[in-house]
């Protein structure tokens, strides 16, 4: 013999409801003055493997002959560009390396600081990842080939063919070691 309870509360409802998922969007790039890339990937959080989605991928190109101002503002209006276009919650950018040449690493960070003033004035949080922590992230290595890098972030994101040229998949890396390295649950030492 079956019982039938009643319902003993009036304020919810039977059916479950269903929760908003939140999506993360982040910016990754890898600075230059030539060429600067960058990567837009999604996380859905809240769902199993396989949440994360590459929304846009790409290289800025400057002309080398202009001024280095006139390059720099041209990397600007472009990064501020992507930003209001997907309005990322992140910047996961590569930080500085030494070059031999040390005007390569001054003018490196240059344009370095020219996303890292697009990112601030959109009130993003801003993350700086050396070259090495970023290949570890995604490759598993921190020597790791840009054929690697390309490889495995075309794995991490299903895509049929790995992002092209090797300086748009920098960027993305940069978007997905930030995203990887979030999902890693904190460890607290004990005392």
């Amino acid at each position: 013999m079956s019982r039938r309870w009643k319902r003993t509360s009036t304020s919810t409802s039977l059916k479950w409801r269903r929760r908003e998922r939140a999506i993360v969007i982040v910016l990754g790039i890898d600075p230059g003055t030539a060429a600067t890339g960058y990567g837009v990937v999604s996380d859905h959080s809240g769902e199993p493997r396989g949440s994360l989605s590459l929304v846009e991928c790409g290289v800025i190109r400057t002309a080398p002959r202009d001024p280095l101002s006139v390059r720099l503002s041209g990397l600007y209006d472009e990064v501020r560009a992507i930003i209001v276009r997907h309005r990322p919650d992140a910047l996961a950018i590569e930080d500085v390396f030494y070059a031999k040449n040390v005007r390569t690493t001054v003018v490196l960070g240059h344009a370095r600081g020219v996303v890292l003033l697009a990112a601030q004035q959109s009130g993003m949080v801003i993350t700086e990842y050396p070259p090495a922590t970023i290949k570890k992230t995604v490759v598993g290595a921190g020597a790791a080939t840009k054929e690697q890098v390309q490889f495995m972030v075309a794995r991490l994101l299903r895509l049929k063919h790995a992002p092209e040229p090797h300086d748009a998949a920098d960027g993305v890396a940069a978007a997905l070691a930030h995203l990887l390295t979030a999902r890693v649950p904190r460890l607290e030492r004990v005392r």
